[in-house]
């Protein structure tokens, strides 16, 4: 077996889930996190853009502009800087993530003084009970190893009231617009994002792991059965992504 046909094999396990993701995620995303910002606004014509500042809405932060918010999965920390620049806001975000290049590659983003980049794993926060207004993920949830024991944890680090949102990829409901979302994504993303990034698996395990997470309701009903009250979901851009919210109690 080739090397690429070795990496493709590994990507599809990674996407899977089991013990091979965490290693495979972190050590993907280091590498790629160069082009990663870049890739994002290209491979999505800058709709990304659009669903990020949706996601900083349903977040609700004005309910509690000077408290501590948390981007999970942060990488180069595009919603942590748009949540510090939104009118209002007057608090701090912590933005974690467990591939330390990808924070670096957005270092320089936002005021220092208001985003705290910090390296850790989603599913065990160098956070205490109860910490944070609110939390919030953008594209990352689907990369952790144990979608019960990430809510748990954003539980667990939630205050009361707070808000938790997930911004993530999902399958449109069209027959026709499912057509046309597979072809792009199983057969331009992955070349042009391999080719620009230099990393052959990184944009085909995309597509895969997306094949591989819940579904808008499935996903509603595993947040509710972990704990969370209050929530909702919809689609955008034909089912493109959706926006799930849950509340802590």
């Amino acid at each position: 077996m080739s090397v690429s046909e070795l990496e493709a094999v590994e990507a599809q396990a990674a996407a899977a889930g089991g013990e091979a993701k965490r290693a495979y995620v972190q050590r993907t995303f280091s590498q790629i996190a160069p082009s990663y910002d870049f890739l994002n606004h290209l491979l999505s014509l800058n709709i990304d853009k659009g669903w990020r500042q949706k996601a900083i809405a349903a977040l609700g932060w004005e309910r509690a502009p000077k408290g501590t918010y948390l981007d999970l999965c942060a990488g180069t920390l595009d919603l942590s800087t748009m949540l510090s620049r939104r009118n209002g806001f007057d608090g701090q975000i912590i933005g974690a993530d467990f591939a330390e290049p990808m924070l670096r590659a957005g270092a320089g983003k936002a005021d220092t003084k208001v985003v705290k980049p910090v390296v850790a794993d989603a599913l065990d926060l160098p956070l205490p009970a109860g910490s944070v207004a609110g939390a919030i993920v953008g594209f990352g949830i689907r990369n952790v190893t144990s979608l019960d024991a990430a809510f748990a944890e954003m539980l667990r680090v939630l205050a009361p009231g707070g808000r938790f949102v997930i911004l993530e990829f999902s399958t449109p409901p069209s027959a026709l617009m499912r057509g046309l979302y597979h072809l792009y994504f199983h057969h331009v993303l992955p070349r042009v994002g391999g080719l620009v990034s230099g990393h052959r698996t990184a944009y085909s395990y995309l597509p895969k792991s997306v094949a591989h997470f819940p579904t808008g309701d499935t996903l509603a009903t595993m947040m509710r059965r972990s704990g969370f009250s209050h929530v909702e979901w919809r689609q955008l851009t034909f089912g493109v992504a959706a926006i799930h919210v849950g509340t802590k109690q």
